[in-house]
């Protein structure tokens, strides 16, 4: 039989209208699609934004004829999301992000319908755990262009009805379409600052300053950090009894908790706290004093564990300005698996507080396995990082062996003893120490 023959060939042949488009579809025709399948808002921007310029690669590694994108946002109840019990904040999280990820399922299957090809992307989690880049498509800033908010010094995107209230998601577009949408002329943010009020860890600076590391600490302690290092102290443990003694009962019951149902967001206070949004400012408007006592104060008050690295500005803000919270301390859970990685892990894990008063500039070279070079400066709480070439006069030079560089980095080896065996060579050891100071391991 030939291919013209086969059934299914002349089954679809005979359809009218059953011919392949490449022309430009209807925006508005899409974002109805979107909103009947459940959106609060839609916005669509072309693959060649240069605002994602950074990921277009991932991105087409997920649906590699990718050639728009839209995005979606679904708003969640603000009051469970305010509840100082996490089990009913962090219900209304897990069941709002699954609503997005249904909503984009059904978006790409009525998209099918009218034979328009598209991929949705995960909303959240699970991620690429086995890739450097474990966020494949980046909502935020899709978010963002697409005209759905701005984002805040909290840096979550509020949008401008819904406030900080919002999950985010995307669809890739196989098709481009008719127009465009642009980011919204203003700010939602009223730069009020409750967000860095009620931040437990501090990670959220008065001047728009953000320590990501200290924030995934301890937000996503449930999700990532903590479950190797918890298979580590398992394996470690001689018996039940020494395992007890490494691992406090309510801790492996989270851990349990987190493998049976979902895991939980230890703490949501940044989003909690915030009264921009159209539908969200109102009581805040009529008494900011009473927003304060309702909202935000019950969540400063929690008596709750806080975990943070050790000898950390996290470590130093909860002992500091919340003594009635008890400090858990843990590793950063992260793993490095390139020197590219850790060059660009710099400025998400860079200590502020640590840093106060340096002022120096390290050349980095790395040998072995891979070569390059890089300069970091540090002036105060200001941090530049300038991969792939030495700039500047070094007041401290760092030579290091990729591989044992990258060890050290792991916990796999320690950095007195890398340093004895000559792979880690630093040209001012006072001046090395303040700048791993600034570098949580």
């Amino acid at each position: 039989m030939s291919l013209d023959d086969h059934p299914t060939v002349r089954a679809v042949r005979a359809r009218s209208g059953q011919t392949v488009h490449d022309a430009a579809i209807s925006s508005e025709f899409i974002k109805q699609i979107a909103r009947d399948c459940g959106a609060d808002d839609v916005g669509i921007i072309e693959f060649e934004r240069a605002a994602i310029a950074p990921q277009r690669d991932s991105i087409r590694k997920v649906y590699g004829r990718t050639r728009a994108l839209l995005a979606i946002a679904c708003h969640m109840n603000r009051e469970p999301v305010r509840s100082p019990t996490r089990s009913v904040a962090n219900e209304e999280f897990h069941g709002t992000y699954d609503h997005v990820n249904e909503t984009a399922r059904a978006i790409v299957r009525a998209l099918d319908e009218h034979g328009i090809a598209s991929c949705n992307s995960v909303a959240a989690f699970p991620m690429e755990m086995d890739l450097p880049k474990i966020f494949m498509v980046q909502h935020k800033p899709i978010a963002v262009e697409a005209g759905l908010g701005r984002m805040g010094i909290h840096r979550s995107v509020i949008h401008p009805k819904f406030g900080s209230f919002v999950l985010l998601g995307t669809i890739l577009l196989g098709r481009e379409v008719d127009a465009y949408d642009q980011p919204i002329d203003y700010n939602p943010c009223l730069e009020c600052k409750l967000c860095v009020a009620a931040c437990p860890v501090g990670a959220i600076k008065p001047d728009g300053g953000f320590d990501f590391m200290s924030c995934f600490t301890h937000n996503y302690h449930d999700f990532l950090g903590n479950f190797s290092q918890w298979v580590e102290k398992v394996a470690d443990a001689k018996d039940a009894k020494d395992y007890r003694a490494r691992v406090p009962r309510s801790e492996t019951m989270n851990v349990w908790q987190s493998l049976s149902f979902k895991p939980g967001y230890k703490a949501a206070y940044c989003i909690s706290a915030c009264p921009a949004g159209e539908d969200v400012i109102g009581p805040f408007l009529h008494d900011r004093d009473a927003h304060f006592a309702d909202v935000v104060k019950p969540l400063i008050d929690k008596d709750e564990f806080v975990y943070v690295i050790p000898d950390t500005d996290a470590e130093d803000t909860v002992t500091r300005r919340f003594p009635h919270k008890k400090v858990q301390h843990v590793e950063s859970g992260r793993h490095t698996g390139s020197i590219q990685g850790y060059l660009f892990s710099l400025s998400l894990g860079f200590q502020r507080g640590r840093a106060r008063g340096l002022d120096l500039v390290a050349h980095l070279s790395f040998t072995g396995a891979t070569t390059l070079d890089a300069t970091v400066t540090i002036k105060g709480k200001d941090l530049q990082v300038v991969p792939g070439r030495h700039v500047g006069e070094a007041s401290l030079r760092i030579t290091a062996d990729t591989k044992a560089w990258l060890s050290v980095l792991n916990r796999d080896l320690e950095l007195a003893d890398a340093i004895n065996a000559g792979l880690v060579s630093p040209s001012d050891e006072k001046l090395f120490a303040a700048f791993m100071r600034c570098f949580p391991l």
